[in-house]
C-alpha cells in the first residue's frame, strides 16, 4: 500500500492538480500498475478535489482503464466480421492454449491479458491480433507462439 501511495504521489507531482488532467493522470497510473488501484483513485480524488464517484465514473467508462490487475502485455484478438470469416476464432483458441487460459483473462504470472474485441479497424489485414500497440495481420495459428514468445520476459521464458 505504501508503495502505491509513493508511486501515485510521484505521478501526481508532474501534474497540476486540476480536474481537466484527470484522464491523463489515470492513464499514467494505469501504465505504471497495469490497472487502477482503489487507493490510487482515492488519492487522485483527494488531491484533485474531485468527488470519488466522478473518478470512478471516468475509470469505468473508458475501456482502456481497468479496476482489476492486468498483465504487462495486452493481447487483443479481433473477432469482428472480417476477422471471424478468416479464422479469428482459431487464432484466439491458439492464443488461449499457448497462454494456458481457459477463456480471456490474465495469466497467473500477470505477463499477459487476453481480450476479444469486436473491431481493431484494420479489416484488410484480417485476422488481426494487437499486442500492446503492435498489430499483427493475416494471422494463422502457427505464427502465434513466435509472436507471444517475443513478449515473454526472459526470466519466464527460461522457466
Amino acid at each position: 500500500m505504501a508503495e502505491t501511495a509513493l508511486a501515485v504521489d510521484e505521478i501526481l507531482s508532474g501534474w497540476w492538480e486540476r480536474s481537466d488532467n484527470l484522464i491523463p493522470v489515470l492513464e499514467e497510473i494505469q501504465n505504471r500498475f497495469h490497472y487502477l488501484p482503489e487507493e490510487a483513485l482515492r488519492t487522485v480524488s483527494r488531491r484533485f478535489r474531485v468527488p470519488l464517484t466522478r473518478v470512478f465514473h471516468v475509470a469505468t467508462f473508458y475501456n482502456s482503464f481497468s479496476l482489476e490487475p492486468r498483465g504487462r502485455h495486452q493481447v487483443r484478438v479481433c473477432l469482428g466480421t472480417a476477422c471471424h470469416v478468416r479464422g479469428a476464432q482459431r487464432v484466439m483458441d491458439k492464443v488461449l492454449r499457448e497462454l494456458d487460459l481457459p477463456a480471456g483473462g490474465t495469466t497467473s504470472d500477470f505477463e499477459f491479458s487476453v481480450e476479444p474485441v469486436r473491431c481493431l479497424g484494420c479489416c484488410a489485414l484480417a485476422p488481426v491480433v494487437r499486442v500492446d500497440q503492435r498489430t499483427y495481420g493475416h494471422l494463422v495459428q502457427s505464427r502465434v507462439p513466435k509472436i507471444l514468445k517475443a513478449y515473454r520476459s526472459p526470466v519466464l521464458a527460461a522457466a
